[in-house]
């Protein structure tokens, strides 16, 4: 599975809908995420416990080193594909409203052929395999 930022966030968190994505992060036999959804998460974790960009980089760190988590690179490929995402599923041109870190979580789960680990209903509304 590919996890997106707001999976991490909502498990480190402890968000109403943790123990859900926690139980689907810890049957996955591999687990992959990118550069920049670890970005978007130590961020997002940091704002939204308010803790410091430190504790929170070790926090996310931890989570994604316990489970064995692959941190793929951001590839040409992946970048064109993110940019197809937008145009089919972007904010102004679809309901589902992806921004560009959604996109490029999208790119990254269609990439490797996996299914995506997520918070709220936006990817839902796409055609994009729900791990």
């Amino acid at each position: 599975m590919f996890v997106d930022a707001t999976a991490i966030v909502a498990i480190l968190a402890a968000e109403e809908d943790a123990s859900e994505l926690c139980r689907r992060f810890s049957r996955a036999e591999t687990i992959r995420t990118s550069a920049l959804a670890v970005y978007e998460a130590v961020l997002g974790l940091a704002r939204s416990q308010s803790i410091s960009i430190s504790d929170s980089e070790i926090a996310v760190g931890n989570l994604l080193s316990d489970a064995r988590a692959e941190i793929i690179p951001i590839t040409a490929e992946i970048g064109r594909a993110a940019i197809t995402a937008f145009e089919r599923f972007g904010r102004g041109r679809h309901p589902a409203r992806l921004d560009m870190g959604d996109c490029f979580a999208y790119a990254c789960a269609r990439s490797l052929d996996v299914p995506l680990l997520f918070k709220g209903e936006d990817f839902a509304q796409t055609d994009i395999a729900v791990a």
